[in-house]
């Protein structure tokens, strides 16, 4: 059987494309989507967190997967390159599911 060749993939940014830091991510699940809350996180005081959220996106399962994949893969090479990443236990804990 032979092998699909692979296609010639143009990545072309629109006119509206941005890129900005997130350090707040949430997640909704649906039975249809994943949507994808993108903001950032200010510790006001220790009693006080103001997230500015600033772009949402909606993913298909099969693309959340997809893209679960690419980050654990990411992540990994991270950490096999620059050493584990660890994280706050105070924020390692699950959030409330919207």
């Amino acid at each position: 059987m032979a092998m699909p060749t692979q296609p010639n993939i143009q990545i072309v940014n629109e006119p509206n494309y941005r890129e900005n830091y997130a350090n707040s991510v949430q997640v909704r699940v649906n039975v249809w989507d994943f949507f994808l809350v993108f903001g950032t996180m200010q510790q006001r005081s220790e009693a006080e967190v103001e997230i500015h959220n600033f772009q949402g996106v909606y993913l298909s399962p099969q693309q959340a997967k997809a893209l679960m994949s690419i980050l654990q893969q990411n992540v990994s090479n991270y950490e096999n390159t620059f050493g584990e990443i660890k994280l706050d236990p105070k924020m390692a804990t699950a959030g409330p599911i919207n």
